[in-house]
Protein backbone atom coordinates (compact mmCIF):
# COMPACT_ATOMS: atom_id res chain seq x y z
CA UNK A 1 0.00 0.00 0.00
CA UNK A 2 1.15 3.51 -0.73
CA UNK A 3 2.38 5.38 2.00
CA UNK A 4 -0.30 8.12 1.02
CA UNK A 5 -3.24 5.41 1.62
CA UNK A 6 -2.37 4.62 5.06
CA UNK A 7 -4.55 2.46 7.58
CA UNK A 8 -6.43 -0.20 7.64
CA UNK A 9 -5.68 -3.23 5.02
CA UNK A 10 -8.52 -3.77 2.35
CA UNK A 11 -9.93 -7.00 3.64
CA UNK A 12 -11.72 -5.46 6.32
CA UNK A 13 -13.43 -3.54 3.53
CA UNK A 14 -16.48 -4.98 4.69
CA UNK A 15 -16.61 -3.68 8.32
CA UNK A 16 -15.07 -0.18 7.07
CA UNK A 17 -17.37 3.14 7.55
CA UNK A 18 -16.61 4.55 4.25
CA UNK A 19 -16.58 8.62 4.10
CA UNK A 20 -15.90 10.44 0.99
CA UNK A 21 -15.08 14.07 0.61
CA UNK A 22 -14.50 15.92 -2.86
CA UNK A 23 -11.32 18.57 -3.22
CA UNK A 24 -8.71 20.56 -4.85
CA UNK A 25 -5.37 21.64 -3.12
CA UNK A 26 -6.75 24.29 -2.53
CA UNK A 27 -9.27 23.23 -0.48
CA UNK A 28 -7.08 21.05 1.39
CA UNK A 29 -6.49 22.76 4.83
CA UNK A 30 -10.33 22.89 5.37
CA UNK A 31 -10.61 19.03 4.65
CA UNK A 32 -8.21 18.01 7.15
CA UNK A 33 -9.89 20.00 9.56
CA UNK A 34 -13.06 18.73 8.70
CA UNK A 35 -11.24 14.45 8.61
CA UNK A 36 -8.91 15.60 12.07
CA UNK A 37 -12.92 16.50 13.53
CA UNK A 38 -14.48 13.43 12.25
CA UNK A 39 -11.61 10.81 13.45
CA UNK A 40 -11.33 13.22 16.67
CA UNK A 41 -15.01 11.56 17.13
CA UNK A 42 -15.16 7.88 15.84
CA UNK A 43 -15.78 5.12 17.79
CA UNK A 44 -12.94 3.39 18.66
CA UNK A 45 -14.45 -0.07 18.33
CA UNK A 46 -15.00 0.91 14.95
CA UNK A 47 -12.67 1.09 11.68
CA UNK A 48 -13.29 4.42 9.43
CA UNK A 49 -11.42 5.07 5.80
CA UNK A 50 -11.82 8.78 4.32
CA UNK A 51 -11.59 8.59 0.92
CA UNK A 52 -10.53 11.74 -0.71
CA UNK A 53 -11.31 12.68 -4.44
CA UNK A 54 -9.38 15.35 -5.61
CA UNK A 55 -8.00 16.36 -8.97
CA UNK A 56 -4.35 17.10 -7.87
CA UNK A 57 -2.87 17.38 -4.40
CA UNK A 58 0.81 18.36 -3.55
CA UNK A 59 3.23 16.23 -1.70
CA UNK A 60 2.95 18.14 1.11
CA UNK A 61 -0.76 18.02 1.53
CA UNK A 62 -0.71 14.33 1.47
CA UNK A 63 2.27 14.11 4.07
CA UNK A 64 0.26 16.49 6.38
CA UNK A 65 -3.25 14.58 5.46
CA UNK A 66 -0.79 11.20 6.63
CA UNK A 67 -0.14 12.99 10.01
CA UNK A 68 -3.84 12.50 10.83
CA UNK A 69 -4.72 8.45 10.65
CA UNK A 70 -5.15 6.71 13.98
CA UNK A 71 -5.20 3.13 14.71
CA UNK A 72 -9.06 2.74 13.55
CA UNK A 73 -9.04 5.83 11.04
CA UNK A 74 -7.57 5.93 7.65
CA UNK A 75 -6.93 8.09 4.74
CA UNK A 76 -7.12 7.26 0.99
CA UNK A 77 -6.36 9.13 -2.08
CA UNK A 78 -8.08 9.16 -5.31
CA UNK A 79 -7.49 11.07 -8.05
CA UNK A 80 -9.98 11.33 -10.51
CA UNK A 81 -8.76 10.94 -13.93
CA UNK A 82 -10.00 11.56 -17.86
CA UNK A 83 -13.79 9.99 -19.09
CA UNK A 84 -16.11 10.95 -21.10
CA UNK A 85 -18.28 11.91 -18.38
CA UNK A 86 -15.71 14.19 -16.56
CA UNK A 87 -14.67 16.13 -19.88
CA UNK A 88 -18.56 16.94 -20.46
CA UNK A 89 -18.77 17.99 -16.74
CA UNK A 90 -15.41 20.04 -16.98
CA UNK A 91 -16.99 21.55 -20.46
CA UNK A 92 -20.25 22.43 -18.63
CA UNK A 93 -18.71 24.06 -15.24
CA UNK A 94 -16.75 26.43 -17.79
CA UNK A 95 -19.09 27.93 -18.85
CA UNK A 96 -20.83 28.59 -16.11
CA UNK A 97 -19.54 32.43 -15.39
CA UNK A 98 -20.46 35.31 -12.40
CA UNK A 99 -20.57 32.17 -9.84
CA UNK A 100 -17.55 32.81 -7.64
CA UNK A 101 -15.49 29.99 -6.51
CA UNK A 102 -19.01 28.00 -4.74
CA UNK A 103 -20.07 26.34 -7.77
CA UNK A 104 -17.86 26.90 -11.02
CA UNK A 105 -15.20 24.12 -10.16
CA UNK A 106 -16.15 20.45 -11.51
CA UNK A 107 -14.59 19.37 -8.22
CA UNK A 108 -18.21 19.47 -7.02
CA UNK A 109 -19.70 16.98 -8.96
CA UNK A 110 -16.99 14.60 -8.16
CA UNK A 111 -19.23 13.03 -4.93
CA UNK A 112 -21.51 11.87 -8.07
CA UNK A 113 -18.84 9.52 -9.43
CA UNK A 114 -18.17 7.81 -6.41
CA UNK A 115 -20.75 4.77 -7.10
CA UNK A 116 -19.47 4.08 -10.45
CA UNK A 117 -15.45 4.37 -9.00
CA UNK A 118 -16.47 2.08 -5.63
CA UNK A 119 -18.14 -0.59 -6.75
CA UNK A 120 -17.09 -2.13 -3.82
CA UNK A 121 -19.24 -0.25 -1.28
CA UNK A 122 -23.12 -0.39 -0.93
CA UNK A 123 -23.29 2.58 1.02
CA UNK A 124 -21.38 5.20 2.10
CA UNK A 125 -21.32 8.72 3.56
CA UNK A 126 -20.44 12.47 2.06
CA UNK A 127 -19.43 15.56 3.48
CA UNK A 128 -18.22 18.38 2.09
CA UNK A 129 -14.99 19.86 3.07
CA UNK A 130 -16.11 22.91 4.73
CA UNK A 131 -17.47 20.79 7.74
CA UNK A 132 -16.59 19.98 11.24
CA UNK A 133 -17.70 16.94 13.33
CA UNK A 134 -19.26 16.90 16.59
CA UNK A 135 -20.04 13.39 16.78
CA UNK A 136 -19.92 9.79 15.58
CA UNK A 137 -20.31 9.68 11.90
CA UNK A 138 -20.55 6.12 12.54
CA UNK A 139 -24.32 7.12 13.55
CA UNK A 140 -24.98 8.83 10.20
CA UNK A 141 -24.03 5.87 8.19
CA UNK A 142 -25.85 3.57 10.66
CA UNK A 143 -28.99 5.02 9.34
CA UNK A 144 -31.78 3.38 7.20
CA UNK A 145 -32.63 4.67 4.13
CA UNK A 146 -35.38 2.29 3.44
CA UNK A 147 -36.46 3.14 -0.22
CA UNK A 148 -34.64 6.20 -0.70
CA UNK A 149 -31.64 6.18 -2.62
CA UNK A 150 -30.16 9.05 -0.71
CA UNK A 151 -31.13 11.22 2.66
CA UNK A 152 -29.71 14.69 2.95
CA UNK A 153 -30.85 17.86 5.14
CA UNK A 154 -33.77 20.05 3.47
CA UNK A 155 -31.57 23.29 2.96
CA UNK A 156 -31.78 26.10 5.11
CA UNK A 157 -30.93 28.82 2.79
CA UNK A 158 -33.85 27.99 0.70
CA UNK A 159 -36.27 27.62 3.83
CA UNK A 160 -35.01 31.57 5.18
CA UNK A 161 -33.96 33.02 1.78
CA UNK A 162 -37.26 34.29 -0.74
CA UNK A 163 -35.18 34.36 -3.75
CA UNK A 164 -33.29 30.44 -3.25
CA UNK A 165 -36.74 29.31 -2.35
CA UNK A 166 -38.87 30.83 -5.48
CA UNK A 167 -35.86 29.45 -7.31
CA UNK A 168 -36.64 26.22 -6.33
CA UNK A 169 -39.99 25.85 -6.63
CA UNK A 170 -40.47 28.33 -10.26
CA UNK A 171 -37.05 26.94 -12.11
CA UNK A 172 -36.59 23.50 -10.65
CA UNK A 173 -40.90 22.63 -10.12
CA UNK A 174 -38.98 21.32 -6.60
CA UNK A 175 -41.02 21.83 -3.47
CA UNK A 176 -38.94 23.99 -1.50
CA UNK A 177 -39.43 21.67 1.53
CA UNK A 178 -37.88 19.00 -0.22
CA UNK A 179 -35.24 20.29 -1.55
CA UNK A 180 -32.26 19.30 0.38
CA UNK A 181 -28.72 20.88 0.61
CA UNK A 182 -25.66 17.76 -0.47
CA UNK A 183 -22.81 18.78 1.55
CA UNK A 184 -23.82 16.13 3.58
CA UNK A 185 -25.31 12.84 2.62
CA UNK A 186 -25.55 8.68 3.37
CA UNK A 187 -26.27 7.62 -0.17
CA UNK A 188 -27.30 4.25 -1.02
CA UNK A 189 -24.77 3.84 -3.96
CA UNK A 190 -26.01 0.23 -5.32
CA UNK A 191 -29.55 2.38 -5.83
CA UNK A 192 -27.66 4.88 -7.70
CA UNK A 193 -25.69 2.31 -9.71
CA UNK A 194 -29.14 0.53 -10.22
CA UNK A 195 -30.92 4.06 -11.56
CA UNK A 196 -27.93 5.10 -13.49
CA UNK A 197 -27.60 8.44 -11.65
CA UNK A 198 -24.61 9.57 -13.37
CA UNK A 199 -25.35 9.33 -16.92
CA UNK A 200 -28.52 10.79 -16.19
CA UNK A 201 -26.83 13.93 -14.70
CA UNK A 202 -24.83 14.10 -17.41
CA UNK A 203 -27.35 13.35 -20.20
CA UNK A 204 -28.94 16.15 -18.54
CA UNK A 205 -26.01 18.62 -18.48
CA UNK A 206 -25.70 17.77 -22.70
CA UNK A 207 -29.50 18.59 -23.32
CA UNK A 208 -30.13 21.60 -21.06
CA UNK A 209 -27.01 23.45 -20.64
CA UNK A 210 -29.12 25.16 -18.24
CA UNK A 211 -26.77 27.77 -15.83
CA UNK A 212 -27.99 27.22 -12.34
CA UNK A 213 -27.63 28.60 -9.19
CA UNK A 214 -26.08 25.48 -7.78
CA UNK A 215 -25.59 23.02 -10.19
CA UNK A 216 -24.44 19.58 -8.44
CA UNK A 217 -27.28 20.33 -6.00
CA UNK A 218 -29.74 20.98 -8.23
CA UNK A 219 -29.29 18.08 -10.88
CA UNK A 220 -29.22 16.03 -7.29
CA UNK A 221 -33.04 17.73 -6.55
CA UNK A 222 -34.61 17.02 -9.68
CA UNK A 223 -33.07 13.53 -10.52
CA UNK A 224 -34.15 11.67 -7.45
CA UNK A 225 -37.29 13.84 -6.59
CA UNK A 226 -39.76 11.87 -4.18
CA UNK A 227 -36.34 9.27 -3.84
CA UNK A 228 -34.76 11.46 -1.48
CA UNK A 229 -34.80 11.23 2.63
CA UNK A 230 -34.39 13.49 4.73
CA UNK A 231 -32.23 13.47 8.56
CA UNK A 232 -32.58 16.46 10.93
CA UNK A 233 -29.95 19.55 11.10
CA UNK A 234 -28.20 18.05 14.10
CA UNK A 235 -26.30 15.95 10.76
CA UNK A 236 -26.20 19.78 8.89
CA UNK A 237 -26.30 22.66 11.06
CA UNK A 238 -25.97 25.87 10.52
CA UNK A 239 -22.56 28.01 12.87
CA UNK A 240 -24.24 29.79 15.76
CA UNK A 241 -22.59 31.10 18.90
CA UNK A 242 -23.47 27.90 21.03
CA UNK A 243 -24.44 24.51 19.84
CA UNK A 244 -26.81 22.33 20.98
CA UNK A 245 -25.70 19.16 22.37
CA UNK A 246 -27.27 17.23 19.79
CA UNK A 247 -25.51 18.79 17.11
CA UNK A 248 -23.56 16.44 16.09
CA UNK A 249 -22.31 17.99 12.41
CA UNK A 250 -21.40 21.49 11.51
CA UNK A 251 -21.64 23.11 7.91
CA UNK A 252 -19.56 26.46 6.99
CA UNK A 253 -21.59 26.65 3.92
CA UNK A 254 -21.62 30.09 2.03
CA UNK A 255 -21.46 32.63 4.37
CA UNK A 256 -18.96 33.58 7.13
CA UNK A 257 -15.73 31.05 6.50
CA UNK A 258 -14.08 31.05 10.03
CA UNK A 259 -11.03 31.06 7.94
CA UNK A 260 -11.79 34.22 6.34
CA UNK A 261 -13.33 36.32 8.92
CA UNK A 262 -12.85 36.65 12.52
CA UNK A 263 -15.25 36.40 15.54
CA UNK A 264 -18.05 34.43 12.98
CA UNK A 265 -20.54 32.13 14.82
CA UNK A 266 -18.81 28.58 15.33
CA UNK A 267 -15.24 29.56 14.84
CA UNK A 268 -13.92 28.09 17.74
CA UNK A 269 -15.07 24.43 17.07
CA UNK A 270 -13.30 25.14 13.97
CA UNK A 271 -10.02 26.25 14.76
CA UNK A 272 -10.20 23.67 17.67
CA UNK A 273 -10.22 20.93 14.99
CA UNK A 274 -7.67 22.53 13.00
CA UNK A 275 -5.22 22.59 15.42
CA UNK A 276 -3.04 19.80 14.84
CA UNK A 277 -3.74 19.33 11.51
CA UNK A 278 -0.14 20.70 10.46
CA UNK A 279 -2.09 23.62 8.48
CA UNK A 280 -3.02 25.86 11.07
CA UNK A 281 -0.36 28.54 10.78
CA UNK A 282 -1.50 28.35 6.32
CA UNK A 283 -5.04 29.30 7.90
CA UNK A 284 -4.17 31.86 10.34
CA UNK A 285 -2.36 33.95 7.55
CA UNK A 286 -5.20 33.04 4.91
CA UNK A 287 -7.40 34.54 7.58
CA UNK A 288 -4.94 37.50 8.30
CA UNK A 289 -4.50 37.98 4.08
CA UNK A 290 -7.90 37.70 3.70
CA UNK A 291 -8.41 41.91 3.73
CA UNK A 292 -11.46 44.41 3.55
CA UNK A 293 -11.56 43.98 -0.35
CA UNK A 294 -11.58 40.23 -0.72
CA UNK A 295 -14.82 40.07 1.75
CA UNK A 296 -16.35 43.00 0.56
CA UNK A 297 -16.07 40.63 -3.30
CA UNK A 298 -16.67 37.40 -0.91
CA UNK A 299 -20.11 39.57 0.24
CA UNK A 300 -21.10 40.77 -3.78
CA UNK A 301 -20.36 36.65 -4.75
CA UNK A 302 -23.27 36.01 -2.45
CA UNK A 303 -25.13 38.63 -3.65
CA UNK A 304 -24.60 37.87 -6.81
CA UNK A 305 -26.23 34.31 -6.20
CA UNK A 306 -29.19 35.81 -4.47
CA UNK A 307 -29.41 38.04 -7.23
CA UNK A 308 -29.58 35.49 -10.10
CA UNK A 309 -31.93 33.18 -7.78
CA UNK A 310 -34.45 36.10 -8.35
CA UNK A 311 -33.88 36.69 -11.86
CA UNK A 312 -34.53 32.96 -12.96
CA UNK A 313 -37.67 32.43 -10.63
CA UNK A 314 -38.92 35.36 -12.17
CA UNK A 315 -38.59 33.75 -15.81
CA UNK A 316 -41.22 31.14 -14.47
CA UNK A 317 -39.39 28.63 -16.52
CA UNK A 318 -38.73 24.95 -15.34
CA UNK A 319 -34.97 24.47 -16.51
CA UNK A 320 -34.07 21.08 -16.29
CA UNK A 321 -36.26 18.03 -15.75
CA UNK A 322 -35.59 14.43 -15.44
CA UNK A 323 -35.08 12.19 -18.64
CA UNK A 324 -37.40 9.42 -18.51
CA UNK A 325 -36.04 6.47 -20.14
Amino acid sequence: MSIFNTGLPINKLTKVVPVFITINNDYAPYAAAAIHSLFQHSDKKRYYRVIILHDGLSFASRLRFRSLVTKNCAIQFKKITNSLYLRIVIKYVAKRKGMGDFFSKAVYFYRFFIPLLFPRYEKAVYIDSDTILRGDIGELFDMELGENVVMAMVDPKVETIKEFRDYVEKALGVPHKEYVNDGVMLMDLRKMRKCKYLSSMVEMIKKYDADLVAPDQDYLNVILRGQIGHFGSEWNAEPTAEFDKKVKLVHFNLFNKPWHYKNVPGEKIFWNAAKGTGFYGDLKRQQEAFDDTKQKSDQEKVGALIEKAAILAKNNKILIKKIEK
